[in-house]
């Protein structure tokens, strides 16, 4: 039997490569003769760097940047020989790095994400890559445009911004279509997850909506109702509308890359999970682009997750199994930690590859 691992990151917890090893332990422990294939995956959030890193050849650099919380560190991105940068936002600004008391999105800020393309741009970047999944903020990338007015334009002036970085070429990838603002926008829909409270939404919500009609009178058109002008807390907004970039799904950008149709032809089952599975896993995400390419060519795809909501959608939408890692009665901290977490996706495919095993 041949089995194609394409797990997204378990946020919080386990990266890409630490939950597909932990499965292939688990299907091997059962099928020791199989043919178990692993890639690295991710759709523009944690581990997109090194996803993206299997398909181009390129070089890390590191650069000295502010977290969300202002505070000094340095963040890793990747130029690749044609000289594009590979940026993971989330190494800069992502929820990881701030611990559960420190998370705040009416503080957090995206300038550390501007300060690693201040960085790319001076070593001779033109094209960017950018993925904005993971990030802590919600500051519409008021955070990350004041980086680039405070180095090229310091009186403010961001069209000198725009004038300075003539001939940039930006492609941000993620896995969401929300709109920057209303039910479905950034505040509402993500800030919760980054430590909001139901008056901070409210706050937020004001504040984006404020900013997007002053951009719109500023150039005359307005990108906020675009898919994914919400993602990163409407980091991808700043980036369409101050900077021209182009949205495009991380994980289907990725699959091509990695011409996905070709690493699994021939397969018999596909593995696919994240963290959380429920109806927004089918509005972009990466087990569902993994999913229809299943479905093209035929082969089943079991879905993973360590929280399943929404079932029945995800089973009717054509997931050959849609398995739970975790008894609803873990209590979330334990299952975040990663031995816990590598353990239970070891157990649930032993379980699933046995299951498969005593099919006629």
């Amino acid at each position: 039997m041949k089995y194609i691992l394409a797990i997204d990151s378990f946020k919080e917890s386990l990266s890409s490569a630490e939950a597909e090893s932990a499965a292939r332990k688990g299907i091997l422990s059962i099928d020791a003769d199989a043919d178990v294939v692993a890639v690295d995956m991710a759709d523009g959030g944690e581990g997109m760097l090194d996803a993206f890193r299997q398909v181009a050849e390129s070089r890390i650099v590191e650069a000295d940047v502010h977290d969300p919380m202002m505070r000094r560190i340095k963040a890793r991105y990747a130029i690749t020989d044609d000289g594009t940068a590979i940026i993971e936002t989330a190494k800069a600004i992502g929820l990881a790095l701030l611990n559960k008391e420190e998370r705040n999105p009416m503080r957090a800020t995206s300038y550390g994400a501007g300060e690693l393309i201040i960085h790319a741009w001076e070593q001779g970047c033109r094209r960017f890559l950018i993925g904005l999944g993971g990030s802590a903020t919600s500051d519409c990338g008021i955070g990350m445009l004041r980086a680039l007015v405070d180095k090229y334009a310091p009186k403010g002036n961001m069209d000198d911004v725009r004038q300075r970085l003539q001939g940039i070429e930006v492609t941000i990838a993620c896995d969401v279509n929300n709109p920057l603002c209303g039910e479905r926008g950034a505040a509402h829909v993500f800030a919760p997850q980054k430590g909001a409270t139901p008056q901070m939404v409210d706050d937020l919500e004001r504040r984006a909506v404020k900013f997007a009609e002053v951009s719109a009178l500023h150039h005359g058109y307005d990108r906020s109702n675009l898919p994914g002008a919400g993602a990163a807390g409407g980091l991808g907004y700043a980036f369409m509308q101050y900077l021209d970039a182009e949205m495009k799904s991380g994980a289907e950008a990725l699959l091509q890359a990695l011409r996905f149709e070709r690493l699994i032809d021939g397969a018999d089952h596909i593995i696919t999970g994240e963290g959380s599975a429920d109806r927004q896993t089918l509005m972009g995400k990466l087990p569902s682009i993994v999913l229809r390419y299943g479905k093209e060519q035929g082969i089943p795809v079991c879905l993973i997750a360590g929280k399943i909501a929404d079932e029945k959608a995800l089973r009717e939408t054509g997931f050959e199994s849609v398995m739970c890692i975790n008894p609803p009665t873990m209590p979330l901290e334990e299952a975040l930690r990663k031995e816990v977490a590598s353990r239970q996706i070891e157990t649930a495919m032993a379980q699933w590859t046995r299951t498969l095993s005593t099919q006629p």
